[in-house]
């Protein structure tokens, strides 16, 4: 039995490879041989997890046809990703990606490092701020006090606690979009809601649109679940959707749903508006598409004149196009793992149905926490502090990188947790690997796109500011050298700067 475990086709690696280079000559002093930048490619796509781990790879002769290669070049590079530990082959069975003895299994998403390793390392892939004190203390207090009766039950409550539904429903009711409490189901996380949506509405090899680019664990969650990504370009800047794109894919390709993040966008901070959010919604009407609006950054405005948009759910008064996903990890704390789905009550009772075979229902001290936040006022309170830790955080690393990195081009969004930013002409896989050397962890643009697109762009969350912020673009500053060169820059080793 062979030891691959999925395949990668030529023309899908040739075009993966063909991203990372896409804009950027060689490095100035050095000139690198055909078969190691072949290798080095590779390395990446796979320490990336954009090809995985065990991964079949094409034939010598079918690669070097893709990339108009001769086969000598890409058996040297094959043999040098043996060498490091990056390939394995055998007769008959072809050769397949693995990592050197003793390496962490790359990853598609972007975990948080443990706390105890913050002394070296600046982690900027994680977009979580710390909990808003004292109200996080205070929601699990007045959480403690609720739970006796809820201690002699059960505990199993699949839709969510009855007085979560209500609130949650209540909420929606003072925003303008009357909801009822059957039309609430609670979920653990928002992406225990997406999970479940995906789940009812897009089956295996069933085509979904997305925002390109768009959030990417989701993204990732549907890859694995088998469902075929339509990407939709987002317009220039901070101008939200492009209707007339969206337009033409749900004429065209009929997706089965699509997934949005009209409210400071994950990852380019866009705020979608009004007459956009009208636009899209009776698109996907007419074309029968089931609209998933991801709300968990809507809170997150970080301009108090800021007028907030009606939701997306506000234009779907019949409630059988938008289906609404929010939660409490990015507004409060991503510690606090409660999200929720709003919906049609029929959508809702498949919903809760379908979650017998999942995880039963999410925590009841948790929900009980989160009850206590949204009912006695802690919610508004702590979502205050959130806002303006979030707009010191997002000026501090917007002033840093442009002292640091001039070139780099970015829009500052009035919201949100994250700053979209091309790397002047450079590699962001190969700022994501350099940066690592350097002591600061970013996420590439290509996790956040289909197909290796945004190879030109990282991510940089508002999770750091101060003097650490000044550090992260020092960091960051040093790795961009690196790419560009190939060789450290003539100053102090930047992770010495840790503040």
């Amino acid at each position: 039995m062979g030891q691959w475990t999925s395949a990668v086709g030529a023309a899908q690696l040739a075009r993966l490879l063909r991203s990372q280079t896409a804009g950027q000559g060689a490095p100035a002093g050095r000139r690198v041989p055909a078969y190691r930048a072949l290798a080095d490619g590779v390395r990446l796509l796979v320490l990336e997890g954009r090809v995985p781990v065990a991964a079949r790879l094409p034939a010598e002769r079918e690669l070097a046809a893709a990339l108009a290669l001769s086969r000598t070049t890409v058996a040297s590079a094959y043999e040098a990703l043996r060498t490091e530990g990056f390939l394995e082959s055998r007769r008959g069975a072809g050769s397949w990606t693995s990592v050197p003895a003793g390496s962490p299994l790359p990853t598609r998403g972007l975990d948080p490092l443990p706390p105890d390793a913050a002394e070296s390392m600046i982690d900027l892939g994680c977009a979580a701020l710390p909990a808003p004190e004292p109200w996080l203390s205070r929601a699990f207090q007045g959480a403690l006090e609720q739970l006796p009766p809820y201690a002699h039950t059960h505990g199993d409550y699949p839709a969510g606690l009855p007085v979560l539904r209500q609130t949650l429903a209540d909420r929606y009711t003072a925003r303008g979009i009357p909801t009822m409490p059957e039309q609430i189901m609670v979920t653990t996380g928002a992406m225990g809601a997406v999970t479940a949506t995906c789940h009812l509405f897009a089956g295996r090899s069933e085509r979904v649109a997305v925002e390109s680019p768009s959030y990417a664990n989701v993204l990732q969650l549907m890859r694995e679940a088998g469902a075929r990504l339509v990407p939709v370009a987002m317009a220039d800047g901070l101008a939200g959707w492009d209707i007339p794109a969206w337009r033409q894919v749900l004429r065209d390709a009929a997706p089965r749903m699509a997934y949005v993040m009209a409210d400071f966008h994950n990852p380019t901070g866009a705020l979608a508006t009004e007459e956009q959010r009208r636009e899209l919604v009776a698109a996907a009407r007419s074309a029968g598409t089931v609209l998933i609006a991801d709300e968990t950054m809507s809170e997150l405005r970080l301009e108090p004149d800021l007028q907030r948009p009606r939701p997306v759910s506000a234009f779907d008064p019949s409630g059988s196009t938008v289906v609404t996903v929010g939660s409490a990890s990015k507004a409060f704390w991503a510690g606090l793992r409660i999200g929720w789905v709003r919906a049609a009550p029929d959508v809702i009772r498949s919903l809760v149905a379908a979650r017998a075979y999942a995880d039963l229902g999410s925590p009841v001290l948790e929900q009980l926490a989160v009850t206590w936040l949204l009912a006695d006022g802690g919610w508004e309170a702590a979502g205050d502090i959130r806002r303006a830790q979030a707009r010191e955080n997002r000026d501090a690393v917007v002033a840093a990188l442009r002292r640091h990195l001039p070139d780099w081009e970015f829009s500052v969004p009035d919201g949100g947790l994250t700053l979209w930013t091309r790397t002047g002409g450079l590699s962001g896989s190969r700022i994501a690997e350099a940066g690592e050397r350097m002591g600061v962890r970013v996420p590439s643009g290509p996790r956040f796109g289909v197909d290796g697109a945004f190879e030109g762009f990282v991510r940089l969350p508002f999770t750091v500011g101060g003097t650490l912020a000044e550090t992260a673009a020092t960091r960051l500053a040093a790795a961009a050298h690196l790419v560009e060169t190939g060789a450290p820059a003539a100053t102090e080793d930047p992770r010495s700067l840790v503040a």
